[in-house]
């Protein structure tokens, strides 16, 4: 027989609760208590984001707990009430130490126990906390279909589906360009007449419509830090090339205007590293020439340093030719504050020497990792790994491989996390670390 869900729960994290067995031990009963103790299944793999309410919340619904509320448990065990320190014998920080410290993936099972779990994951808070104590997980998000994306977990290696997008049949056909950032992941698109934006949230598993840009475009470099994402280079809706670059803030959802740079560049690519963020490749100029040259923008001076031959470049025949354009932006991700390039051409994987500013060849790509002059190919940085998504296809069928590989390891070796039957390849990936 089940024990009392608050003292189960209390009792776990009674003594330390910075050790991982204890942590594993309350993730278990969360899932005993929600599978057993309501009479409900546990919550599988795609239900993770489903336990969240898809309505939000700005506010705590949190209470003392009365004597009342102790009877109500007593005679309803799967009913838990609502208590200002989650849990009885610890006070709220010691149990919010613990809770930041669990995985992401128990998060929904969290959520179900009671309503002061529910709000307290919803409102955010568990997210900044785990943020400034570097605790998080890294997810890849990733699109196989016009307006449906999946999750994946890399470390559980879970599958998540996450609700369908609701837009019009205009942007459903449009190209798109995606990004994670904070607990957010936005999807750039264009509807009938303008460029739009829209937000899916991790803390009410929905989507809605973002923040335009100041500036909208498309075609952009990008990358995020955090809560802050930057947006530089790209098109206007009038196909003039750009040299402006906005600033994003999930928490505020706001966008800054910074300062211009110093070349226009679109089908480009953005990293940071060592807390500054680069802009790299591209085509620019009147003549849509191919950019070897890549911008550094220091967020403190805010002030932009154009870095030579900083693109890992591209095949001759690409680089003299109209089909320039045709091309996919260099694909680039930074681990460790190193700068990796994917060579979809020779399947290669490159590294950058800062000091020296050359390219090297480190190693190979995985062997099923497909593409169309690099489009369908998706290469990203996930916490301390570089993950590959793509894999073989043809007319009516296919896979998509997600093959892993830890730099500091050693030189690479590819690590197949998954395998998923689809006749498309990745038409955009963003990576969320929260």
């Amino acid at each position: 027989m089940l024990e009392d869900r608050s003292f189960l729960a209390s009792r776990v994290f009674s003594s330390s609760c910075q050790h991982q067995t204890q942590l594993a031990c309350f993730n278990l009963t969360c899932r005993l208590e929600v599978g057993m103790g309501n009479g409900k299944r546990p919550p599988s793999d795609h239900d993770a984001h489903s336990l969240l309410p898809s309505s939000t919340s700005s506010h705590r619904n949190v209470r003392p707990r009365s004597s009342s509320d102790h009877s109500n448990h007593d005679s309803h065990s799967g009913n838990t009430s609502d208590s200002a320190t989650l849990f009885s014998s610890i006070d709220r920080d010691n149990s919010i130490n613990c809770l930041i410290r669990c995985s992401r993936s128990d998060y929904g099972s969290i959520a179900s126990l009671s309503r002061s779990f529910r709000s307290l994951i919803r409102s955010g808070e568990l997210y900044k906390l785990r943020r400034i104590n570097h605790v998080i997980e890294h997810w890849v998000y990733f699109s196989c279909h016009l307006l449906e994306w999946k999750a994946f977990d890399p470390i559980q290696r879970r599958w998540m589906h996450l609700p369908r997008m609701d837009s019009n049949e205009c942007f459903m056909c449009s190209d798109k360009e995606s990004l994670g950032v904070g607990t957010d992941l936005l999807v750039f698109g264009k509807d009938l007449n303008s460029h739009v934006t829209y937000r899916y949230s991790i803390l009410t598993n929905s989507w809605c419509p973002g923040v335009s840009m100041n500036d909208p475009r498309c075609l952009f470099g990008s990358a995020s830090l955090g809560e802050i994402a930057i947006l530089a280079g790209g098109c206007d809706s009038k196909g003039n090339i750009l040299n402006t670059a906005e600033l994003y803030n999930s928490e505020t959802e706001t966008w800054v205007t910074l300062p211009n740079m110093t070349k226009p560049r679109k089908l480009c690519s953005g990293v940071f590293m060592d807390d500054k963020f680069y802009v790299i490749g591209g085509v620019g100029g009147s003549e849509g020439k191919v950019l070897t040259c890549g911008e550094e923008y220091d967020l403190e001076s805010g002030k932009w340093t154009e870095i030579p031959n900083m693109s890992p470049g591209r095949s001759a025949a690409v680089r003299d030719s109209e089909s320039a354009a045709a091309e996919a932006p260099p694909l680039l991700a930074v681990v460790n504050n190193e700068l990796y390039a994917a060579d979809h051409t020779d399947m290669e994987v490159r590294k950058y020497d800062k000091e020296k500013r050359v390219w090297s060849t480190v190693g190979r790509l995985p062997e099923r990792a497909v593409s169309t002059n690099g489009w369908g190919l998706a290469f990203r940085a996930c916490g301390d790994r570089l993950i590959v998504i793509g894999g073989p296809r043809a007319i009516g069928e296919g896979y998509i491989e997600l093959n892993s590989w830890v730099p500091s390891e050693g030189p690479p070796r590819w690590d197949l996390l998954a395998r998923k039957r689809s006749a498309n390849f990745v038409y955009n990936c963003a990576v969320m670390g929260c």
